[in-house]
């Protein structure tokens, strides 16, 4: 799911041919249903761990006025120097989450743990696209360069780890090393919950990656083949500054919070902006969140992936999310109308 670092800078990815084709409306913030109940200094605290790495100018002048805020003022703040825009691109919101995901491993190879987690070959980062998933897998290209970054003993679970784009390694001797998104192979993300469905193995209703991985892990054989069915490879790199008790670092090389932080598209959503997220279904949710994140499968200007945090509790209730809604995304004052000429 974590991909490289994008622009930052918001005039960039405004102005892109996808962006220009979407409409804006600066709304108040009293229409922003349950904004006065958030914790805006939780989201102030998120805001500034990565706003002091944007270059545009107005987020920099802001960043540096949001350190003189503490937590009692933090809504003030939002309010006094932000302005809410929402971004429709014609297509329905969607909210899906994502995990750090904890995978059993080793440094070295054994009958268990036989299961490679690969750094990038440097041919992979050059050309692109690079091998498939099964080139990869099946052939000899990766064989004896010592490329290894650890062995784990399920393939399912490593499949899952590529779609997270980081995770966890628990070592046998209690230790743990954490990996992070290195590159991909430059073949396009193909589901396999879609293909299961097509299929006819799985209905529309019934597909999650719980329900995934029992298929596949049901279905050996098959299971292996449907793998297969994406040709998309990710490589990952060993994180050691990241200390335990952070989540994982997003693509603003930074690490993300458990359900403070989002993935959004930043053709419509620049990182480092605040965002206010209205999630329906079964469990509402109204929360400022910040983008500091972005996806392979999140694309579109009313499309968020919600960091739900690290371990299996973190990705079942990721898992299962899937509701419609709405974001709107903050933005500086003077930005905000500079996008939306006709509200001014």
């Amino acid at each position: 799911m974590i991909a490289a670092l994008r622009s930052l800078f918001l005039l960039a990815v405004m102005t892109s041919a996808a962006g220009a084709e979407a409409t804006r409306s600066i709304l108040s913030f009293d229409e922003l249903e349950g904004w006065a109940a958030d914790d805006h200094g939780a989201a102030l605290s998120v805001f500034l761990n990565t706003c002091g790495d944007l270059d545009d100018p107005d987020w920099r002048a802001l960043c540096g006025v949001a350190r003189t805020y503490d937590a009692a003022a933090a809504r003030a703040f939002f309010e006094l120097f932000f302005r809410p825009v929402l971004v429709e691109d014609g297509k329905d919101a969607l909210f899906t989450g994502y995990f750090e995901p904890e995978l059993d491993g080793s440094r070295t190879r054994s009958d268990r743990f036989r299961y490679p987690i690969y750094k990038m070959p440097p041919e992979a980062r050059a050309d692109n696209p690079w091998l498939s998933r099964r080139e990869i897998l099946s052939g000899d290209a990766m064989q004896g360069r010592g490329l290894e970054i650890a062995w784990v003993d399920d393939p399912v679970e490593l499949f899952f780890l590529q779609i997270q784009g980081s995770g966890r390694i628990r070592l046998p001797d209690g230790g743990a090393l954490r990996v992070g998104y290195s590159g991909a192979n430059g073949h396009p993300y193909r589901s396999i919950g879609t293909e299961l469905v097509r299929k006819g193995a799985l209905g529309a209703h019934q597909v999650s990656a719980q329900m995934i991985r029992a298929w596949v892990r049901k279905n050996p054989e098959a299971g292996a083949e449907l793998l297969f069915h994406n040709p998309s490879y990710v490589f990952f790199r060993e994180v050691t500054r990241v200390a335990p008790e952070f989540g994982p670092l997003g693509a603003m090389n930074r690490s993300v919070t458990t359900m403070r932080s989002i993935a959004a598209d930043p053709v419509y959503t620049p990182l480092g902006a605040p965002v206010w997220v209205e999630k329906d279904g079964k469990t509402p949710l109204r929360r400022l969140m910040i983008a500091q994140d972005t996806g392979s499968a999140i694309k579109g200007a009313q499309r968020a992936d919600i960091f739900f945090g690290t371990g299996d509790a973190a990705g079942q209730e990721a898992g299962r999310l899937r509701d419609p809604g709405r974001m709107v995304v903050l933005l500086p004052i003077q930005r905000a109308y500079a996008m939306t000429p006709d509200e001014i």
